[in-house]
């Protein structure tokens, strides 16, 4: 069975702790308090007749603990970065939150990008074209979710989880394929060396 660690990252009150709740244990309460640590759980899902162990970390986005929420995120393989779509400001700051990401941990790890409390319609504020452009700069995907509702939260995770397995995949065959060129090599050179002269 694989594993994969994904972070749930974004700014304070974007409802990372209620995307969270409604994945691993479908519910939501709409009381939650703000997260001042990071908090982990682990789920298994099934990708593709393929069981994976999730272990997914919630962090704090408050600025105050921003320094503590790096410590949780370094070996992850894959991040949510989400941002709400009733508070424009919070999509602007997703692209810090990349930057912060790749700097920590580079190219390697897979995005996907959450526009959460989509179910608030009349206080949308979030130009849907704007959350498009930032996830293409990524290679990344975006949904708009609702953990209130349970809109598209399942189908977010599903999509990191296969684009996980899908890195994991290259990374393997890129591996066998530079032990194989270098077998060829050391092949050759000792053929080269029986045929030499003297």
């Amino acid at each position: 069975m694989k594993n994969f660690k994904i972070v749930l990252l974004g700014e304070g009150r974007v409802g990372k702790t209620s995307l969270f709740n409604r994945f691993i244990h479908n519910k939501c309460d709409p009381n939650e308090v703000t997260t001042i640590q990071a908090q982990y759980l682990e789920k298994e899902i099934v990708v593709k007749n393929q069981k994976v162990n999730l272990s997914i970390w919630d962090t704090a986005g408050q600025e105050k603990f921003r320094a503590l929420s790096s410590i949780f995120y370094r070996k992850a393989n894959g991040a949510l970065l989400v941002y709400d779509t009733t508070d424009s400001s919070t999509l602007e700051r997703v692209e810090d939150w990349i930057a912060e990401l790749r700097n920590i941990l580079g190219e390697s790890v897979e995005i996907v990008i959450v526009g959460n409390k989509y179910d608030l319609k009349k206080k949308r504020q979030v130009e849907e074209e704007k959350a498009l452009e930032i996830t293409k700069t990524v290679n990344g995907k975006h949904f708009f979710t609702s953990a209130k509702t349970g809109q598209n939260v399942h189908e977010a995770f599903q999509e990191l989880t296969q684009k996980m397995l899908q890195s994991s995949k290259n990374k393997k065959l890129q591996i066998k394929q530079k032990k194989s060129r270098r077998d060829f090599r050391i092949v050759k050179e000792e053929e080269e060396k029986k045929t030499g002269c003297c």
